[in-house]
């Protein structure tokens, strides 16, 4: 017997178990027996060793969900159109509109941008602590942004501190789960996802109910205090259950940009980002512009984003069902369609119907990219690929808000802003159908 199964039939009956994973996340084909492998393979080939199958359910698994999605609604990200309202027309009135985008860009940036780094230690088996140290950081500026009076104060705090800690925290948060899960990760991913979407339609709403009330300083402290609820015990229930793995390559692996379909995958991503956000951030100020009530407008960001609460929960099961990426891509088209439609509201009933099915179809996109970079790939470097395709992407979210911010303060109006968020939106499409041409049997039904 090869040295390589006499390690692996040693490990019987202990917590680890044979099976190793292929490229493309299904299980890898039986070795071939003892008399076909020839010394030079079994000196060069490297086993890695894999805990038991995932077990697709169980009540650790869950709870890893529900703590996933308690990280991912730390972020805020997607409620920042209720401030960049409030700011524009109370704290920030004297600021231009791109200019106080580029808090919510950053956030949105930050929260992507340092998974290049969180990915390799996740890897490493670095998790914890980090995420410990980051909930304590996230606490302590929801705070500091009750006391924020100036626009630097602003973006310090909201834009890079707030940012920086949410992003190492939810790009591991994202990745555990595929320790959990395999032949229900689509499903897996969307339900963890739905946190982020949960907390930001919950968020406005209350926003919307309590600064009259209370104003705008305890509103926010009573964010902060929700935040240190869900935060505690996101901390007390995420847990890995592979063990760590020193994977060569160091923390950016250009050796897996070889791999064309997943550097496809990767500049799809950011063009996706210099889009996606567009109709959030200025959601809620175009409603106000047509004539919808400053109260109810703050209710339009809120519906979109319980549809995209929907949308996650209905692309994670079709995704188990047809494939992540054909999933994706035809949910992002129909985002892409509803960003060009988006201006063209006039009309109250016609802004919740838009924004209802844009906020349905970027739920697919938000919830299965994990899924499609990891499934690129092996397990145990699933940190590491998640997070370099982050960090690209979150370029994306950087510069596009303040673009569509300068576009449409030059026209006057959404007409131009939605045509460049969605036209860019819709080319990330076609590089996703291209991704899926060149990949298409790795990628399909449910591997």
């Amino acid at each position: 017997m090869s040295g390589k199964h006499q390690s692996i039939e040693a490990l019987k009956g202990n917590e680890f178990a044979t099976e190793a994973l292929s490229y493309n996340g299904c299980k890898a084909r039986a070795a071939p027996p003892n008399d076909q492998e020839t010394p030079n393979e079994q000196a060069s080939e490297k086993s890695v060793i894999h805990l038991g199958e995932a077990p697709d359910g169980g009540l650790t698994a869950w709870l890893v969900i529900v703590a996933s999605g308690h990280f991912t609604r730390a972020g805020l990200s997607n409620a920042w159109g209720v401030f960049q309202a409030y700011y524009e027309e109370n704290l920030l009135r004297h600021t231009s509109p791109s200019t106080i985008a580029w808090i919510g860009s950053t956030q949105y940036a930050l929260m992507y941008l340092p998974a290049i780094l969180t990915g390799r230690l996740f890897d490493l088996g670095y998790f914890k602590i980090p995420c410990f140290a980051c909930s304590c950081v996230i606490v302590a500026c929801t705070f500091l942004i009750a006391e924020c009076t100036q626009y630097w104060q602003f973006f310090l705090v909201q834009g890079l501190v707030f940012g920086m800690c949410s992003g190492i925290i939810v790009g591991p948060a994202l990745v555990v789960v595929s320790h959990w899960f395999h032949k229900k990760r689509g499903l897996a991913l969307a339900l963890a996802s739905v946190g982020a979407s949960c907390g930001s339609t919950v968020f406005p709403i209350a926003a919307q109910n309590l600064i009259p009330l209370i104003g705008f300083k305890w509103t926010v402290r009573v964010f902060g205090f929700v935040l240190i609820a869900t935060l505690g015990m996101s901390n007390a229930l995420l847990k890995r259950r592979l063990p760590p793995v020193n994977v060569r390559g160091g923390i950016f692996n250009f050796k897996v940009f070889r791999n064309t379909p997943y550097s496809i995958f990767c500049i799809s991503g950011i063009m996706v980002f210099l889009g996606l956000y567009t109709e959030l951030t200025y959601i809620s100020v175009s409603a106000v512009a047509i004539g919808v009530s400053k109260d109810f407008s703050f209710y339009i960001l809120a519906i979109a984003n319980a549809a995209s609460t929907v949308g996650r929960l209905t692309s994670g099961l079709m995704a188990d069902k047809v494939g992540a990426l054909n999933t994706m891509a035809a949910f992002t088209a129909a985002a892409g369609i509803f960003t060009f439609a988006w201006p063209f509201a006039k009309n109250e009933t016609q802004l919740i119907i838009v924004s209802s099915i844009y906020g349905f179809s970027t739920g697919g996109y938000i919830s299965l990219f994990p899924a499609v970079a990891v499934s690129m790939g092996e397990i145990e470097d699933a940190g590491r690929r998640v997070g370099m395709f982050m960090s690209l992407a979150a370029f994306g979210a950087l510069a596009g808000p303040p673009i569509s911010g300068t576009i449409s303060t030059a026209s006057g109006g959404f007409v131009q802003a939605g045509y460049y968020a969605g036209s860019i939106i819709m080319c990330a499409v076609a590089l996703l159908l291209l991704v899926r041409h060149l990949h298409l049997e790795r990628l399909r039904e449910k591997c």
